[in-house]
């Protein structure tokens, strides 16, 4: 992958409305995808942004092109990697990150934006960083995932995934399989019991429509992870 920037580091803080995060996964030390989001708040219930259609991304895959899902996790391990760049393809959406949580919750939509479910994304807490000129949280990814329906019916997802990988934990990043299933189980119960954000919060959301879509991703994208405490 490209070198990775050192510029300048400034104390994260609450990033103000409007200004252009990224949103960055980080598989163990290796960047494994970027994502441009746009603030749409930042407050003590968490930080909420905008993944808009057709923004510039960019991804982990093996020099032959396929990505890690394409195939066993074992083969995975072995191959050499490199970032692409690509599109984001799906509909908007929004990505909620609480505060001091192992966990991000989308919002998905369809093509007329319409809501169609949240997605909880359990993930080692986001780490803020700010560069001055770009900025963004670094999270990793932890595979296990839960889908809820509008009616806040939940189901499980990649389990299959999730128990393959943890076969191999020198090249796994997830440690403890106890604690990610711990934090999905204490989200179901906000879900069951229809606590925000899963009251319908956001459900109706639509972007500021003078927001630009993100062409590319700014220089600093690729730099060092913000380290974890």
């Amino acid at each position: 992958m490209p070198a990775r920037s050192t510029p300048a580091r400034f104390a994260p803080g609450r990033f103000t409305p409007g200004r252009e995060v990224l949103y960055r996964n980080i598989d163990g030390s290796r960047l494994a995808s970027v994502r441009p989001c746009r603030v749409v708040s930042d407050d003590d219930r968490g930080l909420l942004l905008w993944l808009a259609r057709g923004s510039a991304v960019v991804i982990e895959v093996a020099e032959d092109g396929r990505g890690i899902r394409d195939m066993p996790f074992a083969e995975w391990t072995g191959l050499r990697t490199k970032i692409v760049a690509d599109t984001w393809q799906g509909a908007g959406l929004l990505k909620f990150i609480p505060p001091d949580a192992d966990h991000s919750i989308w919002l998905f939509r369809d093509d007329a934006g319409t809501f169609t479910g949240w997605y909880v994304n359990l993930e080692e807490r986001a780490i803020r960083w700010d560069d001055g000129d770009v900025a963004g949280v670094d999270v990793i990814d932890q595979d296990l995932d839960v889908v809820v329906a509008p009616d806040r019916t939940w189901k499980w997802k990649d389990e299959d995934e999730f128990t393959e990988r943890l076969a191999f934990p020198d090249h796994y990043w997830v440690r403890d399989a106890a604690l990610v299933r711990a934090e999905g189980l204490r989200v179901i119960k906000a879900i069951e019991a229809g606590d925000f954000p899963f009251d319908g919060t956001w459900t109706t959301y639509q972007p500021d429509p003078s927001w630009p879509v993100p062409p590319s991703l700014p220089s600093g994208w690729d730099r060092a992870a913000a380290p974890r405490p």
